[in-house]
């Protein structure tokens, strides 16, 4: 959802009587504690904001303390009440049970106050909320931005989208290459690793995922079978510890598998996954290349743009009930399949311009009888186009 939308939902549910817990979960740096801010500009004194992001991680009577500034406040602003913002929500131990304990509380008591909870987090947020607070939430997913946002906010080509990600907070860098890539580095994907992964998750192996996310870059839009992975990490380890890791990397908006499509259940869980960085920063930072080499280099563009695309249709289909799978048969295959119920659309990119013959789509059609077949590049839809493009509008 881009960020306008975003912001917009977050106004009408801060107005509404009906009492449920918000939930603006996502990435860093995707804008979401900016959001936060603009909300709170429209409330003036009936909104209260507070962050857990600190050295420190605080108790769970932090929350409490919180909570009891905007109750006082509460009634003096009639029925619509106060707006509470608690920001980073997961890094407080035992935060859901508290938030359960308060919220009850205030529902009995009829309290007119309303809940965002925001959280870098997603995978926690989410067993925080189906533990303790089933019933009690809705949430406001937020992803990386978007071709069509990078290009309001900055005035960027496609080129430089493909190449330098969605990431706004970097974006103010990208006229020193070695800068931006280490903000990169250093800000988003060890940060992110370290305090939303190794920090609040349970994890045996902490080498081994961190090695998985720089192979799961290195092979994005590619299929990997878990046995290659292994012999690529020199590792005889178990692969549903790397089914497990990858799941917590695409949990942080890092690196997803996806699945193979097939109308067999069993048959999709078992297959090879494709890897997809989930940003294509991800892939350029810790690489050598600069924006002029790398358009260069035909075949590191076109990962590039694949792997654009299938970030496209990841962060489009947030929230919904639609799925991204790719489809492979021996040597014919395509390169994304969209699912949403009975409906299929299957997806093939191509970043050069040459006209193509697409032997895996034809045999997809035959078996699957998709809904549409679409080309992304090359004589199909233009890459700038389909990016700007909502993933769901192709699913109607």
């Amino acid at each position: 959802m881009f960020q306008r939308q975003i912001l917009a939902v977050m106004r009408q549910r801060a107005k509404e009587s009906r009492r449920f817990i918000q939930v603006l979960a996502g990435p860093r740096q995707v804008g979401k504690t900016t959001l936060a801010h603009q909300l709170l500009a429209g409330i003036g004194p009936a909104g209260f904001y507070a962050s857990a992001d600190g050295p420190l991680l605080e108790a769970a009577g932090w929350i409490e303390e919180q909570w009891s500034r905007a109750r006082i406040a509460a009634p003096n602003h009639g029925s619509t009440g106060v707006v509470l913002i608690l920001d980073e929500i997961h890094k407080i131990q035992g935060w859901a049970e508290t938030v359960k304990r308060l919220w009850d509380k205030d529902t009995r008591e009829g309290t007119p106050l309303k809940l965002f909870l925001l959280g870098s987090s997603p995978m926690l947020i989410q067993r925080g909320l189906t533990e303790s607070l089933a019933g009690r939430f809705e949430v406001i997913r937020a992803t990386h931005w978007s071709f069509d946002e990078m290009e309001s906010a900055f005035g960027w080509d496609l080129p430089r989208y493909l190449f330098y990600g969605g990431y706004p907070g970097a974006a103010p860098l990208i006229d020193d290459r070695d800068r931006w890539g280490q903000y990169i580095l250093e800000s988003l994907i060890e940060t992110t690793i370290s305090r939303d992964v190794l920090l609040m998750t349970r994890i045996n192996r902490p080498a081994l995922l961190r090695r998985l996310f720089q192979l799961g870059c290195e092979y994005s839009a590619q299929i990997l079978s878990y046995q290659k992975m292994l012999g690529q990490l020199q590792e005889s380890g178990n692969t549903t510890t790397l089914a497990h890791y990858l799941d917590l990397l695409a949990g942080v908006g890092m690196v997803a598998g996806i699945e193979k499509y097939s109308t067999a259940h069993h048959r999709r869980r078992g297959s090879s996954p494709k890897l997809l960085a989930l940003n294509t920063a991800l892939l350029t930072a810790p690489s050598a290349f600069t924006l002029s080499e790398a358009r260069m280099d035909p075949q590191f563009w076109g990962r590039l743009v694949e792997t654009a695309v299938g970030a496209h249709l990841m962060a489009g289909t947030e929230g919904t009930n639609a799925l991204v799978y790719y489809w492979r048969d021996r040597n014919r295959e395509v390169d994304f399949v969209l699912k949403h119920g009975d409906t299929l659309v299957a997806l093939e990119v191509k970043s050069g311009r040459r006209p193509v013959s697409l032997p895996g789509m034809g045999a997809f059609a035959k078996t699957f009888r998709p809904a549409r077949t679409l080309l992304v590049g090359a004589d199909g839809i233009p890459v700038d186009e389909f990016l700007r493009t909502p993933v769901m509008s192709y699913l109607r």
